[in-house]
């Protein structure tokens, strides 16, 4: 049938009802169906299901007259396959997909326009959070809109969205950050990886509250031979912070020993017991510094706070002390009165402070011997003809010529320690709340056998710095000469606690133990040191010194005896002259004493009053103690402590000895 038959058949059943019917079912007229237009769609509890393009349309039978039109029943659809469908619908997936590649492009040209363009640690930090905020936002679009745009954004919405963003990256600017190993790698030491969580809360963690290392800044500037100056930020940072009453740093060498180590930050905090990391990174161009650092807390692993600084050289030190500031207030440290203390003995000359930091490198890891001190020396004269009125250089050269006074002739020595005693002075008559300088001042007493003065000195520098192991260290020996056993292992055991991965603090605390005749812990903490720095000549000949004293005589003639043990010739000769005298080996010990004379002179004669008084001979012994005093041996601040000395301690003469040197009570 025709479109236009079709057409007026129908027309003219509806004009003549009974003419329609008449017909037979057979012949019943079928209702109007345009052909060429699209099939409507079949509703299906909801969702909108569009035949196949190509399948033929089937028409369901007209029902006769008297019949009812039912619609055929519609099958069920798994809830599953209808949410499916519509989120294909809504093209959610799509909208999801792109977001995250657009974020992804976003995110890696930031990075590079960071780094080439040097913008602030805070620009990237921003741009990745509003990502992450932007990532479940989309899919809520796409649900409303991702179908033929059914419904635009409405004003409401647009400021709605704009508040949860302001909301949400207000919350998580603000909110603790665990660190992770990409900006651990960039701002800190490089081996630490911190992970997004650190394991520092396993059982048996618990540092003291306000306790912090401070890890050596990485040296950005892409040359090597700069590693001095990220070094010096670190220690200077460092030495800023351990002048705190309040608070416990973690002293250089500890913290500087896992430098270069595939260490992570949980491990790192473990071994030096501390509650808090401060590590960062330091890039130098020109006049121009760039400083960022991080604070972790190691318990929680989270970060306490980070900061990145831009300045002119010539501003470095008030970057430290306003790192420093911003640190003591993270750990809620109290400050008293202003931040001054930070600064004290520094310098505001740029090259001064090179100078210096590039002294300090060499006084740390430098070679101990008489060219290695000079060289020490030299770079500490540039810094001082720099800045006449640095304090920190001052008292760095005082320590440096005490140490070269030790590896020097015994004239040499002499004018050397006088050197290190002006040196000293004027170091504390520039910044006399300076604890180092006050402990330098101590040293140089000693050896000047000013043992009040040098007292007096120790004093005021633990009550300046009493967060300073390199104080604490040297009070504690010093403390011992004079008798004052129970303050000098309290020191002892401060230092070990501030710097317990230096062999050189078990060492000190060895010492102090032999003099209090606490030989067991002596031997402990020689043989801790020994674990950290295996085959040093020093430690052995001191190992066997309180193995004698003990009353291990064979393990301590083993220990000298082995030509393998590292000891310097004097030290070897000077145990077994006590050796073989407990021994019953008098011609051997005294062969062994002829080698020592010989080889020191003049250099030690308070050893030699050593051996005799081992070997009971206090006519002998006294006469060289006199020896001693006329020729100003600093040897003899071990004379009132000294368990060598014991036999002749009851001694008149030795009695009168004592008494002219003027101990304090």
């Amino acid at each position: 049938m025709t479109l236009a038959n079709a057409y007026q058949t129908s027309a003219g059943a509806m004009d003549n009802p009974g003419q329609s019917q008449a017909l037979g079912a057979a012949e019943q007229p079928q209702p109007f169906r345009l052909a060429l237009t699209a099939p409507m769609p079949r509703a299906i509890k909801g969702f909108v299901l569009w035949p196949t393009r190509n399948k033929k349309m089937t028409e369901p039978p007209t029902p006769g007259l008297g019949q009812s039109e039912t619609p055929p029943p519609v099958p069920e659809i798994p809830w599953l396959v209808g949410l499916w469908s519509r989120i294909k619908e809504h093209k959610i997936v799509q909208w999801t997909v792109a977001y995250a590649a657009f974020a992804f492009v976003a995110l890696h040209v930031t990075s590079l326009l960071s780094d080439a363009l040097e913008w602030p640690h805070p620009v990237l930090r921003a741009v990745t959070l509003l990502l992450i905020i932007g990532l479940p936002i989309v899919p809520v679009l796409a649900w409303y809109h991702g179908v033929r745009a059914l419904r635009r954004v409405s004003i409401p919405e647009v400021i709605l969205i704009a508040l949860l963003l302001v909301i949400a990256a207000a919350l998580l600017w603000h909110s603790p950050r665990p660190a992770t190993e990409a900006e651990s790698a960039k701002t800190a030491v490089p081996t630490s990886g911190v992970p997004a969580k650190l394991e520092s809360t396993e059982a048996g963690f618990t540092p003291a509250p306000h306790s912090i290392a401070v890890l050596p800044f990485v040296n950005m500037s892409g040359d090597p031979k700069e590693d001095y100056f990220s070094d010096g930020i670190s220690e200077e940072l460092l030495n800023a912070l351990s002048r705190l009453n309040d608070l416990q740093v973690v002293a250089r060498t500890s913290s500087f020993s896992f430098k270069g180590q595939n260490v992570d930050v949980p491990t790192i905090a473990r071994k030096l017991n501390a509650g808090a990391i401060l590590e960062g990174s330091v890039r130098r161009a020109g006049n121009t510094v760039r400083i960022t650092a991080q604070l972790i807390n190691t318990v929680t692993g989270f970060h306490l706070w980070s900061e990145t600084y831009d300045r002119s050289f010539n501003d470095i030190l008030k970057v430290q002390t306003e790192v420093a500031t911003a640190v003591a207030q993270q750990l809620e440290i109290k400050l008293a009165g202003d931040s001054t203390k930070f600064a004290v003995g520094g310098t505001r000359n740029p090259d001064a402070f090179d100078a210096y930091l590039r002294a300090q490198r060499l006084y740390e890891e430098g070679e101990d011997s008489a060219a290695g001190w000079r060289a020490v020396l030299a770079m500490l004269d540039q810094a001082i003809a720099l800045d006449p009125n640095y304090a920190d250089a001052y008292t760095r050269r005082a320590g440096a010529l005490l140490n070269l006074s030790y590896v020097s002739s015994a004239d040499v020595a002499k004018t050397l320690r006088e050197q290190a005693a002006v040196a000293a002075t004027r170091a504390v008559a520039l910044a006399p709340d300076s604890g180092y300088a006050h402990a330098v001042l101590g040293s140089v007493g000693f050896d000047a056998l000013d043992f009040a003065g040098g007292a007096a000195e120790f004093d005021q520098a633990l009550a300046l710095a009493p967060g300073s192991a390199v104080v604490q260290r040297n009070a504690a020996v010093h403390m011992a000469f004079l008798g004052h056993f129970e303050s000098a292992l309290k020191a002892g055991q401060r230092a070990v606690d501030l710097d317990p991965q230096n062999w050189f603090s078990y060492w000190q605390q060895g010492l102090t133990f032999y003099d209090a005749r606490l030989y067991g812990e002596a031997l402990a903490a020689i043989q801790h040191a020994l674990l950290l720095r295996p085959g040093s000549p020093d430690l052995n000949f001191w190992l066997s010194r309180t193995l004698f004293a003990s009353g291990q005589v064979e393990q301590s003639r083993q220990l000298c005896e082995t030509p393998t043990t590292p000891m310097l010739e004097g030290d070897r000769h000077f145990c077994l002259a006590l050796l073989y005298h407990a021994l019953g080996r008098q011609a051997d010990a005294e062969h062994e004493l002829d080698l020592f004379k010989k080889l020191e002179r003049d250099a030690n004669p308070v050893d030699c009053a050593q051996i005799y008084a081992q070997w009971g001979d206090a006519p002998d012994a006294l006469q060289w103690l006199t020896k001693a005093e006329r020729l100003h041996d600093r040897g003899l601040e071990r004379l009132k402590a000294d368990p060598t000395l014991d036999p002749i301690r009851n001694e008149p003469q030795f009695k009168a000895l004592v008494a002219r040197m003027k101990f304090p009570p």
